[in-house]
């Protein structure tokens, strides 16, 4: 078949095109599963008629309170109903791609003065004083606040805002959601996490979420009736748009809102959730919960795991108690997840040492993307694929941003050649197969050798006393720089900084193994990360 030269009356029409967007899945969930539990939390539970109407309602609410397209709804919230909610009646106030400014996700207080143009933000009542103290320190008109009590946290109203259940009763059931015109109008807005520097607004589109969901759906892959537990925080890339994804399926979305071991054991046994995503500081907190907050698991429960690479030692511990693991791989930029460590059969009958290595690989592209691979930055050629060159992870595809709010500059150099530069450094072997090696700026050099710390890590989380640990690069006359390691014990272990480094050099060549171990809690963002620019700053001092 080729091309067709006359394509006269071959023209796009309302019946053979429509923008692609997540919004659908959910306009087709109440006609198909319209009796179908689709939100819980608690005692809070909604059919997907009613989640329906109340994500219409709030759009409506919205609508009166004189929102309208290019204003912004923001969110302060936990894992809660209503930030489900928020991510399809917030997004249905608005059309037109006018101006690229949409719900913010994350609790960054000091985002909220320099982001202006917000008309409304829902924020929960524990978070109240951050909310009206930025706002505080706003120039122009102050957004209205609509406060989200919750009364299974046992939190109540402050009685100051009005409240999002009565803007809800005030609003219209059957509003009538505005669709995009065109699949590239914003969606929403994300922050990076700004572990390595200051946070950057991330632009996504409706096809880019759309596609997403797809290609979710297909990699998990996600069953009819999927019961879905929110780990991941609903503002970190719109919970890895898992959230849009749900009602394709006439699945349930579980709300968490404090993530602890015992609430994950309870929501598996009790709700009987099926899947979830998270850090790895998560499958830690699994692997390490106490006997008390344990929970018989009657099924394999299926986890995407991402933010960081999780150690081997890791997957080698939580597999045996229910949990089948996936690594994926991603960024703010791209939506959330875009490459997966796909099983392959032939790796069946490995030891279980070579099967966890290979299960803590970043993997290969999801079927959304159109290509991801290491190339040589500067060049923008293919590293050898031999797993020993390295290179950075360079991502092409619809899922990838439309670019960083009011930041040219920053989009023009993340869109360099034509691919969207990650600042992951991986090797790639030679089935494709991308392993990250580290961040560029997490990278040590040591007398002239890289060092990753992500391989330092690892081998330290074999060490059974540590729960979590941290390499980075610490200043030192002689070699100019040298791997430090922070460590957080487990409950009750107890290691010497002696012992650590020996344990490290049992497995390490003696330039990798760590010159300094300082033990003590890891900073994290409100995502999981470890924060390893405090860390270098606490190491320069040590």
């Amino acid at each position: 078949m080729g091309w067709m030269s006359d394509e006269t009356g071959l023209e796009r029409n309302a019946a053979n095109f429509v923008p692609l967007t997540p919004l659908s899945h959910l306009r087709r969930a109440v006609r198909l599963f319209p009796d179908d539990e689709a939100l819980v939390y608690g005692r809070f539970r909604k059919s997907y008629a009613e989640y329906h109407a109340r994500c219409s309602r709030l759009a409506s609410g919205l609508a009166r309170l004189g929102v309208k397209p290019g204003d912004v709804v923001a969110t302060l919230l936990p894992n809660i109903p209503a930030h489900a909610e928020a991510h399809f009646g917030g997004a249905r106030v608005r059309r037109g791609p006018e101006r690229d400014q949409h719900p913010p996700r994350g609790r960054d207080r000091h985002l909220y003065p320099r982001s202006r143009g917000r008309r409304a933000i829902l924020a929960d009542s524990a978070f109240l004083g951050v909310v009206e103290e930025a706002i505080g320190r706003m120039t122009g008109p102050a957004p209205v606040i609509i406060e989200v009590p919750d009364p299974e946290a046992g939190i109540g109203p402050s009685g100051r805002h009005t409240l999002y259940e009565d803007l809800l009763a005030a609003g219209d059931p059957d509003f009538d959601w505005i669709m995009p015109q065109d699949e590239w109008e914003s969606l929403a807005l994300n922050y990076t996490s700004g572990t390595t520097g200051q946070p950057k607004g991330v632009v996504c589109h409706h096809r880019g979420a759309h596609l997403m969901t797809m290609g979710t759906a297909i990699s998990w892959p996600l069953p009819r009736g999927v019961r879905y537990l929110t780990i991941v925080p609903l503002f970190h890339c719109n919970n890895w748009n898992h959230v849009w994804a749900i009602p394709m399926l006439g699945g349930t979305t579980v709300c968490c809102r404090d993530i602890t071991a015992k609430n994950i054991y309870d929501a598996i046994a009790d709700e009987g959730v099926t899947h979830f995503g998270g850090a790895p500081i998560v499958l830690n907190m699994i692997v390490n919960a106490r006997h008390a907050d344990r929970r018989e698991l009657g099924h394999v429960v299926e986890v995407f795991t991402a933010g960081a690479p999780p150690p081997a030692a890791t997957l080698a511990a939580i597999e045996p108690l229910g949990f089948n693991v996936t690594q994926v791989y991603g960024l703010t930029e791209t939506y959330g997840h875009v490459t997966e460590c796909l099983w392959q059969g032939r790796w069946d009958d490995l030891s279980d040492d070579e099967r966890y290595a290979i299960k803590a690989r970043t993997g290969v592209l999801m079927p959304m993307m159109e290509e991801i691979t290491a190339m040589e930055p500067e060049s923008m050629t293919q590293i050898p694929m031999n797993g020993v060159a390295q290179g950075e992870i360079m991502i092409r595809g619809n899922s990838v941003m439309k670019g960083y709010l009011k930041n040219p500059q920053a989009t023009e150099e993340a869109f360099r050649g034509g691919y969207f530069h990650s600042g992951d450094i991986a090797v790639q072997h030679p089935d494709g197969y991308l392993r990250i090696a580290d961040r560029a700026k997490d990278i040590i050099i040591s007398g002239g050798e890289n060092i990753s710390s992500i391989e330092v890590e690892g081998v330290l989380m074999k060490h059974p006393a540590v729960m979590l640990c941290a390499v980075v690069a610490r200043p030192d006359e002689k070699w100019g720089e040298v791997p430090c390691a922070f460590v957080e014990l487990k409950e009750g272990a107890e290691a010497g900084e002696d012992e650590i480094i020996a344990f490290a050099r049992k497995h390490l060549a003696g330039f990798k193994c760590p010159k300094r171990v300082l033990f003590q809690e890891l900073p994290k963002t409100s995502t999981g990360k470890i924060q390893k620019f405090e860390l270098r700053r606490i190491a320069a001092r040590a």
